[in-house]
């Protein structure tokens, strides 16, 4: 049985876990709240992009002049899976979430005898992915050292996307990614980059457009941007989700710490009540023995 300095430095131990949760939920919950509103800002942009390559696809249709990205190239064989995680833990299932579902496909995909390839966004999300698949992985990129997520930053994963695209290094490219639906609930995404799906909803009421200059040419600028603008929304999910999921976690921690604290006393309290009862019952009947 544990003394009573073992258990004091015990509970002191945990008062000290306690105070760094809460303080990291704190944090978690100022920066969740810029976050949220990036994120949410972000979501129009993106929306609206995708109703614009709508419509202009709707008008290529099965032209063969149409762009690879959109087209694709016929095949399904070989899969990129570009899975964006975030780079520090303490944030619960955030992080596994995304893992599991990005690993769920990958699974699928080699079981129907299709090739599977990872691009890594974010520390967490590699070091998970690297146990089953260390040899699929072709590229990680890490963020630690980025403080604010910009454009830049996807922009520069796009253009690794479209180079391995042009490379002839994947036929399917699908972004794995959370995305923030309030501070209890993140979603884990699924969502085909190349080539881009475009859905009937997205092209709106069906008005004929004339465009100018030509609809591959818009189609050329626009496609590869495309790509960059859903990564950069995908990062923005992703950091908002990772706060939120960052918050509840350490909320929990610091309610478990308050609940081992309270344990931890109690016991201290009964195991010296104990002892000074002992002590009291030898000094009496020592006393009776004189």
């Amino acid at each position: 049985m544990p003394s009573l300095k073992d258990m004091r430095v015990r509970i002191a131990a945990t008062k000290a876990t306690q105070k760094i949760t809460k303080a990291m939920q704190m944090v978690a919950a100022s920066k969740l709240r810029r976050a949220t509103a990036v994120a949410e800002a972000s979501r129009p942009y993106a929306e609206r992009m995708e109703r614009v390559l709508a419509n202009i696809a709707a008008s290529v249709g099965g032209n063969p002049g149409a762009p690879r990205l959109l087209a694709g190239t016929g095949s399904d064989q070989s899969h990129l899976l570009l899975v964006c995680t975030g780079e520090r833990g303490l944030c619960g299932p955030f992080n596994s979430a995304i893992v599991r579902l990005a690993r769920e496909r990958a699974n699928s995909l080699l079981a129907d005898g299709k090739e599977v390839k990872f691009l890594c966004v974010g520390r967490k999300g590699f070091d998970q992915l690297k146990r089953q698949f260390e040899d699929r992985i072709i590229e990680t990129i890490d963020l630690r050292a980025v403080r604010q997520i910009r454009f830049e930053h996807a922009s520069t994963i796009g253009h690794k996307v479209i180079a391995l695209f042009a490379a002839g290094q994947f036929d399917v490219c699908t972004l794995f990614f959370s995305r923030f639906r309030s501070v209890i609930a993140q979603v884990p995404t699924a969502q085909q980059l190349v080539p881009a799906v475009i859905s009937t909803a997205a092209a709106g009421d069906g008005a004929v457009y004339e465009y100018e200059p030509d609809e591959e040419d818009i189609l050329a600028e626009l496609l590869p941007r495309n790509i960059s603008v859903q990564i950069f929304r995908a990062l923005l999910e992703n950091a908002a989700s990772f706060y939120g999921a960052q918050m509840t976690a350490m909320d929990n921690a610091t309610r478990n710490a308050g609940d081992m604290i309270r344990k931890q006393t109690l016991i201290y309290n009964r195991t010296r009540q104990a002892m000074i009862t002992k002590e009291l019952i030898e000094i009496i009947s020592g006393a009776e023995a004189l």
